[in-house]
């Protein structure tokens, strides 16, 4: 799986994971692995480990969450507290869709973690050469997605722009293009109790329109 790396370098800000129904099997991304204190390999995700870092006061929450996931692969996008390896706490949005096999079988969930503690800076930023010059030729498209993810998540604009940068590394879809996507389907989406898990499927499925044949 990829690294979930940011900028070309790891600063465990989002990462994506992936759980498959038959055998009940967990895979995450480097960044994942390391907001709970591990090292890249160190350990193989289970259902037991994840909820073992969980917040004690977020873990009934969250538990009911897994099982329904794991019950039914049922999308679901959760905020909450997770404990690393050391003790430190990291505020969580995990998201997750439905993982669909080529004949569009439901096989389990993928999605992505989106770590909004304030611990880590943004010296990652001198490095974006690429996404600055994308940034000045497209800044109008791309605040305004940065604005829809700042809206539905409550993250700040430089992890917004994380984001953004992330799926659009991950998903091998130019950032403006992604951007343009993501606020068209936005200006889709229904207000109200259900925007969120409206907004969540669109994150993680947007790049699939730049595929489309026109």
């Amino acid at each position: 799986m990829s690294s979930g790396q940011v900028f070309g370098q790891d600063p465990q800000r989002v990462g994506n994971f992936r759980f498959f129904l038959d055998g009940q099997r967990w895979e995450w991304s480097d960044a994942v692995a390391r907001m709970h204190g591990y090292q890249p390999g160190e350990i193989v995700p289970t259902t037991e480990l994840l909820l073992s870092h969980k917040h004690p006061e977020d873990h009934p929450h969250v538990a009911r969450v897994l099982d329904r996931m794991i019950s039914a692969a049922e999308p679901f996008s959760s905020t909450h507290r997770i404990l690393d390896t050391t003790g430190n706490v990291h505020q969580v949005v995990v998201v997750g869709d439905r993982l669909c096999d080529d004949t569009g079988t439901v096989i389990g969930t993928t999605g992505f973690y989106i770590d909004l503690t304030d611990t880590y800076r943004d010296e990652v930023k001198e490095s974006v050469d690429e996404a600055v010059a994308e940034l000045e030729q497209s800044r109008a498209v791309i605040e305004q997605a940065k604005g829809a993810l700042m809206l539905v998540y409550g993250i700040s604009a430089d992890r917004a722009f994380d984001v953004l940068i992330w799926r659009s590394q991950e998903t091998n879809t130019r950032l403006r293009v992604l951007a343009e996507l993501i606020v068209a389907g936005f200006g889709q989406c229904e207000s109200g109790a259900g925007l969120r898990t409206q907004f969540d499927h669109l994150l993680l499925t947007a790049h699939e329109g730049a595929r489309r044949p026109v």
